[in-house]
């Protein structure tokens, strides 16, 4: 199975304590490495001992060596990254009006914590697993759907 994730608020919190976060080491800190959701490496290792594809789809315009290097530092090596560069070109080629459409990249499965993604995902026929801030058991959540 190919699973993605999005970046912003469901990997990375918009703040200090939307949801619990890893530890920055000094060099995080120092290079201004963004904060990441308790136990994201992890999953990304479970799912990936799986044998799933597993990657980043995010609509930010961050370039993609950068968003890499941040998630290495975490341990976390995504087999893709798509960014809302690709994202746009896919959704003007096929005519889609929607913020994303994970079967443009083979997606099977995309992980969000937008409420529109997931209405997009039943409008379009695309799987999603939509996580909350507070959601406490968004791991044991995604580990039951692959």
């Amino acid at each position: 199975m190919v699973i993605s994730f999005d970046l912003d608020d469901t990997l990375i919190p918009p703040g200090e304590t939307d949801f619990p976060t890893e530890r920055r080491n000094v060099f995080q800190k120092l290079f201004g490495v963004e904060r990441i959701r308790y136990k994201t490496s992890e999953l990304f290792q479970h799912l990936k001992a799986q044998g799933h594809t597993v990657g980043i789809y995010t609509t930010s315009y961050r370039p993609k060596l950068k968003l890499r290097l941040h998630l290495l530092t975490y341990g976390i090596n995504p087999d893709f990254i798509i960014t809302e560069k690709e994202n746009r070109q896919q959704l003007t080629k096929r005519q889609i009006n929607c913020s994303k459409y994970p079967p443009a990249f083979n997606i099977d499965l995309h992980i969000d914590d937008s409420p529109g993604v997931e209405q997009e995902g039943q409008t379009f026929s695309f799987q999603t697993i939509i996580i909350k801030k507070d959601d406490t058991d968004w791991l044991d959540k995604v580990k039951s759907r692959c």
